[in-house]
């Protein structure tokens, strides 16, 4: 059986966002406090004692500190629940959070060499001493058994794949650490349950769905899909940024050939959009784009939210 907790929902910078004053900011920080989420991540588990961090956000000490699952055991003065994360790019959101991961306690990093390459190029990330943090690569289409930290198999199994992406902003116009334009820099999940077979598929960041993603993601249990924008002109429009989605290597949820259109169909159980923008109406309950998102069978899911499968 696999256990799945929603850390944080949001796209970079959470909801609301520190220096936002767009309408859906403005009712996080008021009359609605429930619209609030921290930046994108899941956590998941196969055993209920051991879990594995499907990236690790820069909220990550407010997520850990509301999820009592990733609560230190009774009676012991330092543990953590937490065996290993999984990194889908090198994105700040995705990244910035293992510096809170740094005192002491034993866990793996398991990422595709790219985005190892980006941390092991900054020495911030040295903070993570490799006594007790094992940086692994993963490959495309390779499948792989996250450990426990006594080395023994956790009963999960990963299967990381590209998507259609982008590198980590902060390195456009410069050399990616490994050089070269070759995927890896950002990954789909397939995250299964050896006893049982099922499983569900992470994607927080996704350009584009192609035909073979459809055909991969049909008749999951569940999909965990990229929700940043509903509409690529969406920043433009409201007047917060200069980038569509698309520039920013996001598929809007909206239009013809938008994440609602292009994943119906498919006999999946649950599909949950994450990595949600501020600026997304979606967000709102009472708004239009809400509830054509509930009507095509999408949930919008707020902090804490846990699935079993």
């Amino acid at each position: 059986m696999l256990r799945v907790v929603v850390l944080g929902a949001a796209a970079g910078g959470g909801v609301p966002q520190w220096n936002c004053g767009c309408p859906v900011c403005r009712m996080a920080r008021t009359e609605q406090p429930e619209l609030r989420r921290t930046q994108a991540s899941i956590a998941v588990s196969a055993d209920g004692d051991h879990w594995f961090l499907i990236n690790a956000s820069p909220d990550l000490r407010q997520q850990v500190i509301a999820t009592p699952q990733l609560h230190p055991a009774n009676g012991k003065l330092r543990h953590s629940p937490i065996s290993g994360v999984i990194l889908t790019n090198g994105e700040i959101d995705a990244i910035t959070g293992l510096l809170s991961m740094r005192e002491g306690w034993p866990f793996t990093i398991y990422a595709h060499p790219r985005v190892l390459s980006i941390l092991n190029s900054n020495s911030i990330f040295n903070v993570l001493s490799e006594k007790n943090v094992r940086r692994q690569p993963i490959g495309l289409d390779e499948a792989f058994v996250p450990s426990l930290p006594d080395g023994s198999p956790s009963g999960i199994e990963i299967l990381p794949f590209a998507v259609p992406g982008k590198g980590a902003w902060y390195l456009e116009g410069r050399a990616h650490p490994t050089g070269g334009e070759e995927a890896g820099d950002t990954l789909g999940l397939r995250i299964g349950d050896r006893a049982s077979g099922k499983y569900f598929y992470f994607l927080a960041a996704c350009a584009q769905v192609t035909d073979d993603l459809r055909a991969r993601l049909a008749g999951a249990s569940a999909v965990f899909f990229d929700g940043t924008v509903w509409r690529d002109d969406e920043l433009i429009t409201a007047g917060l940024g200069d980038k569509t989605g698309q520039s920013m290597g996001h598929i809007a949820m909206s239009g013809e050939r938008g994440a609602i259109d292009r994943l119906a169909g498919l006999d999946i159980d649950g599909k949950l959009f994450l990595h949600i923008n501020n600026s997304n109406p979606v967000l709102l309950n009472d708004s239009a784009e809400r509830k054509t998102a509930e009507r095509a069978g999408w949930q919008i899911p707020a902090d804490g939210t846990e699935i079993t499968l």
